[in-house]
């Protein structure tokens, strides 16, 4: 996923409600380059926990445009958007740094990746699954990327293995 090229710049449109993969895919299909991040949330349903991936901006999907063409007159058109942020008369484009930045800290599916691998000692907050929300202090990292974290549960210290993905520093 590249982030820019001489002949474009990115540029943010709104969405329809609930229609960021309608979007995603009409805008792909007429040629668009589209950036849409995602990130991982985990929601309690029906006395269940369920991890989701949400649009880290709900509303909006980056899309790159070629500033030459005028092209971004379809762009409003498009099944799923309502419009191309603007101001005046013409779309304004998003800084080229915003948008590298943010293609750096996703995955290739356009997923949110933590900052750091915390270490040993730094306290955390699980993001996601049955203890998400719950506070917990790292142990140990093993090479396989897998972090053992304590948990005060009950009056105890328990030990659960996490991935990174699942943890935010505090």
């Amino acid at each position: 996923m590249t982030s820019h090229d001489g002949n474009t710049a990115w540029f943010l449109a709104q969405l329809k409600p609930n229609c960021s993969h309608i979007a995603q895919k009409n805008l792909q299909r007429q040629g668009f380059r589209t950036f849409l991040p995602l990130e991982d949330v985990t929601l309690q349903k029906r006395g269940r926990f369920v991890t989701t991936k949400r649009p880290l901006f709900p509303g909006y999907i980056f899309v790159a445009i070629a500033t030459a063409d005028g092209e971004w007159r379809k762009i409003n058109a498009t099944t799923g958007i309502t419009k191309l942020v603007s101001f005046g008369n013409a779309p304004a484009a998003v800084p080229h740094d915003i948008v590298a930045h943010l293609m750096e800290r996703c995955s290739d599916n356009g997923t949110l990746l933590p900052l750091t691998v915390p270490k040993p000692g730094d306290s955390v907050v699980l993001t996601q699954g049955a203890f998400a929300s719950f506070a917990a202090e790292v142990q140990s990292i093993e090479p396989d990327r897998r972090i053992w974290v304590l948990m005060d549960i009950m009056g105890g210290q328990t030990r659960v293995r996490v991935s990174a993905d699942q943890l935010k520093s505090v």
